[in-house]
């Protein structure tokens, strides 16, 4: 036989045989997929932000299908990404709360100042291990943009005034820039359906004296805020003012009555 047609032969013999193999495995391994899965994850956004507790959209898809988890835990998709999960597994969505990210920091450049110059890899993370950042205040915003970077929605950056601000109207409150943020500066605060709520925008807890040594618009724990609630929402915990959201009611007091002005309505 010619030697080349003998190889030619050998090598269809080969793939005919590795495709029997392949065909008889994907027979008798085949594992039923819940087509619900599938549609789920197709309305979902895509974002794998990790929101919703797990690995991504696919994972929580999977989860609602199999295990019974919630239809409303998307939190970038909200109530229509809810109502269309809630719509495919038969189920009643139920509700679901706005949420949005918050920069806790008024430090502006105007405000506060720099420890040295920093001239290293443009990241949060890089410049805190560093004496703990360059800011002045050390619980401030660092402003090198690992909140931006976090973002899928393109909804935070970083201003000219060296502190991160959201676009409320892109952010979903999936909370990435939270987690990127080693300061710990972002918070995910729910987003009342009628009157907005005043959020304390500090997070330095380090005594008035020396707040006001390092930024002006910090919190210097003066308690003023607490003493006119009348619904007891703030209370001064290691010398830093925390409202509780879901005692307040946003008649604004506090933001009036707020010497330092770090009080305010997010932006």
């Amino acid at each position: 036989m010619n030697p080349i047609l003998f190889a030619i032969l050998v090598v269809f013999a080969i793939g005919l045989i590795g495709a029997i193999i392949l065909v008889c495995a994907s027979i008798f391994m085949y594992v039923p997929v819940d087509e619900r899965v599938e549609q789920i994850t197709g309305v979902l956004p895509g974002a794998n932000c990790g929101a919703c507790g797990c690995a991504g959209c696919a994972d929580y898809a999977k989860n609602v299908v199999e295990n019974g988890a919630p239809v409303n835990k998307c939190v970038p998709g909200g109530a229509k990404v809810a109502a269309e999960v809630a719509a495919i597994m038969g189920v009643e969505a139920g509700a679901s709360q706005a949420v949005k990210a918050v920069v806790a920091c008024s430090g502006t450049c105007d405000k506060t100042s720099k420890k040295y110059e920093f001239d290293g890899i443009h990241s949060c993370l890089a410049v805190k291990g560093l004496y703990g950042g360059d800011g002045a205040c050390a619980f401030g915003c660092l402003g090198y943009g690992d909140c931006t970077r976090a973002c899928a929605f393109d909804a935070i950056h970083v201003s000219d005034q060296g502190v991160a601000v959201v676009d409320r109207d892109k952010c979903t409150g999936c909370g990435a820039c939270a987690k990127a943020c080693p300061n710990s500066v972002i918070s995910i605060v729910p987003v009342p359906p009628k009157r907005m709520k005043p959020v304390v925008m500090c997070q330095n807890k380090d005594k008035g004296a020396q707040t006001r040594k390092v930024c002006t618009a910090g919190c210097i724990g003066c308690m003023k805020c607490a003493k006119v609630c009348k619904l007891e929402a703030i209370t001064v915990e290691n010398n830093l003012a925390y409202i509780d959201q879901d005692k307040c009611v946003g008649c604004q007091m506090c933001v009036k009555e707020c010497p330092v002005g770090v009080i305010h309505l997010p932006a």
